[in-house]
């Protein structure tokens, strides 16, 4: 998820243009809905917020550990995103090294999000490192290889070792731009990509699960170009990883439906990698709110953030999938911890509306995760 949803906006609407109708896509429902296991936050900002002085409290009004109030309303899985050389440091190599140490600490299992970029990727930008900025699609193979495997071999010496690993985030039509962007339905590069950081990851540790991750919610049509596009090129996968927001991605019965597809398509299992919902449409900051639109049926309030979520849950767990991750529930207005890596002590948070913690660090008294 970033500051760019307009992006994302664009092409979900391109991409509807040309999708297959739901209902002409509808699949069967599973014959039972068992127990969800990954029940997930990504809290990538955390750990900055942290350090310039951000206080949580839980719903009764008590300062607490955020990680520890999460895991006391049901998260027993963290999603941390990884850049390669932001100019912040948040969320580089060794931040992301130190605080793996405070989740494993706490009993909670680990996600480690490559972006493979030195800031913001997602469907609109999948821009190089810096310092792979010139390289091709050969170099590019073995750069993902290489950086892929020092990040997890150096996670497994500190005993750290991540559950999971996402090979690119929400990556709708490939990564590293141009060399791994999919164009005239060829995927080619961005198998060789995908198959460099899945060999990488078992490598370091055969039993960590890897994820392909993309935006691709919005119709069943979009998510079997993708995914039929990487299997035809032989890349391998444990996990199918899908974001919605229901601003861009419509209703849950669509979600219902490309959950269940995708499980029964490539008989891998499903995670919704990233979900939110506003709790109000005010603004905590100077920087303007991302995705601040309501859905219906959920007001922007505690309650319709928390029904939403848990009407998320349900619909995820009813389809068959394993899990839901909640996109940086302990993002709130402070200052200091900004959106934009390159000027993270002066810019402002589009999230503060969306965190799961009010403009004072206090938790919505209404949200759950369930397994």
């Amino acid at each position: 998820m970033t500051v760019h949803h307009q992006w994302k906006r664009r092409i979900a609407l391109m991409l509807a243009a040309v999708a297959v109708p739901a209902t002409l896509l509808t699949v069967a429902a599973p014959a039972s809905a068992a127990p969800m296991t990954m029940l997930g936050a990504d809290v990538s900002t955390l750990q900055r917020a942290n350090d310039v002085g951000a206080r949580y409290y839980d719903a009764n009004g008590t300062q607490r550990d955020a990680l520890d109030i999460l895991r006391g309303v049901g998260v027993n899985y963290v999603r941390l995103r990884i850049w390669n050389n932001p100019r912040s440091g948040y969320n580089n190599r060794d931040k992301v090294l130190q605080y793996a140490r405070t989740v494993k600490a706490r009993g909670l299992k680990l996600m480690i999000d490559f972006h493979y970029s030195d800031s913001w990727a997602d469907p609109g930008q999948q821009t190089k490192p810096a310092a792979w900025a010139s390289h091709g699609i050969n170099q590019l193979t073995t750069d993902v290889y290489n950086y892929t495997y020092d990040v997890c071999t150096s996670l497994r010496a500190q005993g750290t070792t991540p559950d999971s690993v996402q090979i690119g985030n929400e990556i709708n039509s490939g990564m590293l731009w141009n060399d791994g962007r999919v164009t005239n339905n060829n995927f080619y590069n961005l198998g060789l990509l995908l198959k460099a950081g899945h060999d990488a990851t078992k490598a370091c540790n055969s039993g960590t699960q890897v994820i392909i991750h993309t935006a691709h919610a919005d119709s069943l049509a979009n998510a079997r170009w993708f995914y039929d596009g990487i299997r035809g090129q032989g890349v391998q996968w444990d996990i199918t990883a899908l974001s919605y927001y229901c601003t861009w991605h419509g209703s849950m019965s669509n979600l219902y439906n490309v959950i269940t597809d995708m499980r029964n398509r490539y008989g891998r299992p499903v995670v919704i990698a990233e979900t939110a919902y506003p709790f109000t449409s005010g603004n905590a900051d100077s920087t303007s709110n991302h995705g601040a639109s309501s859905c219906s049926g959920y007001p922007l309030t505690w309650q319709g953030q928390a029904t939403h979520f848990t009407h998320v849950q349900n619909t995820a767990r009813d389809a068959g999938a394993i899990g839901v991750f909640y996109w940086e529930p302990t993002w709130y207005a402070v200052p200091g911890n900004g959106w934009d890596p390159a000027n993270i002590s002066g810019s402002g948070n589009g999230w503060d509306h969306m965190a799961t913690f009010d403009w004072n660090g206090r938790l919505n008294p209404n949200i759950r995760w369930t397994p």
